[in-house]
């Protein structure tokens, strides 16, 4: 279940979300975020939710032009493959709407040196970029572009996760200065809606203190929404777990059982129960019986979702027709606060 720190499970309004086109999707993708925005979507009847491939943020890392565009369509795929309907939500590509980038220079204007120095997440990706000396401008401001694109909007809610609330509060910060400032109110301060589920962070299969990560380099250690059967049988197989026997209660509590912890999580979230309850039905069984059992637990709920992708990436008529679609319907709103925006600091349309 998706609460809400202000609204508990009751959220008016508009709620909006992003993810990079990265391609294909991982399980860990799936159950973090997109699962829970098919369930978000028709949550309010007044409103349709707002789902976008964020692009723009994409490019803080080199980009292979061509790569980028199809991973565009991979993803505007998978979203509708994992049950997004473009009746009942909005589904749009970032840079198609240019007020994400005209806002995101305004708020840079409101937000200080000070607090985006604070962004844990720019100095441990930094390091991996050679130090904060040498990574681009556009990683170290980019929290600055995730407030524009929710306060463009006017979004209430915000799905996240624990790793991104440092910034959801920065945009509650530079709306609130704003609209001190400005002595207005056109800038909606929204609330992260934080999930109470168990599978928030699925982790690497091949090393359960880690997250599973496409930038992993061994594929072992992740499962896409389009792998075959024979994939996701051999990676469950070659998924660590421990020699420390048959599974018990101590799988619940045990750090030298973390490994076998992460994929009993996965059955649990496939099959919608509780750690607890998978333990009491799975307990007794060896590693080699368990991983029978989440593999065709696996295949039964990836799979279907693996041959839509593979069909709707056929369809690049259809994928434009909806991201078009969502595009005019972001645009219609965003275009409002963009000028209600530039109207109270002075850029008054002639």
């Amino acid at each position: 279940e998706v609460s809400c720190r202000k609204y508990g499970t009751q959220i008016p309004g508009r709620i909006l979300s992003g993810i990079q086109p990265t391609g294909i999707p991982h399980i860990g993708n799936y159950l973090g975020a997109l699962r829970k925005w098919v369930a978000l979507q028709g949550l309010n009847d007044s409103e349709k939710n707002l789902y976008f491939l964020a692009d723009l943020h994409a490019l803080t890392v080199p980009q292979d032009p061509e790569v980028l565009n199809a991973n565009i369509y991979d993803m505007t795929a998978s979203l509708l493959a994992c049950g997004l309907d473009p009746n009942k939500c909005t589904i749009f590509q970032q840079s198609q709407v240019s007020g994400h980038s005209e806002l995101t220079w305004i708020l840079m204007c409101y937000a200080s040196m000070g607090q985006l120095n604070r962004m844990t997440q720019f100095k441990s990706k930094a390091e991996t970029r050679g130090g904060q000396n040498a990574a681009s401008a556009g990683l170290f401001s980019y929290p600055v572009l995730m407030a524009a694109d929710v306060l463009l909007y006017k979004a209430s809610g915000i799905p996240v996760g624990d790793d991104q609330l440092q910034h959801l509060e920065l945009a509650r910060d530079i709306a609130e200065r704003f609209n001190y400032i400005h002595k207005c109110d056109i800038l909606k301060l929204p609330e992260p809606l934080i999930s109470d589920s168990e599978t928030n962070r699925v982790m690497s299969l091949q090393d359960g203190t880690k997250k599973m990560s496409k930038s992993d380099p061994s594929e072992k250690s992740r499962i896409l929404l389009t792998d075959s059967t024979d994939a996701i049988k051999k990676k469950i197989k070659s998924a660590s777990t421990d020699s420390l026997g048959p599974i018990d209660n101590s799988v619940l509590t045990s750090a030298e059982r973390q490994n076998l912890r992460n994929l009993i999580g996965l059955y649990s979230a496939f099959t919608e129960q509780s750690m607890e309850d998978s333990v009491e039905e799975l307990k007794g069984q060896n590693m080699a019986t368990f991983k029978s059992s989440l593999i065709e637990v696996l295949i039964a709920n990836i799979c279907p979702i693996g041959d839509e992708i593979l069909r709707l990436q056929q369809d690049k008529t259809y994928l434009d027709n909806v991201l078009a679609q969502g595009r005019d319907h972001a645009e219609s709103i965003s275009s409002k606060t963009i000028l209600e925006v530039k109207d109270i600091i002075g850029l008054k349309k002639l």
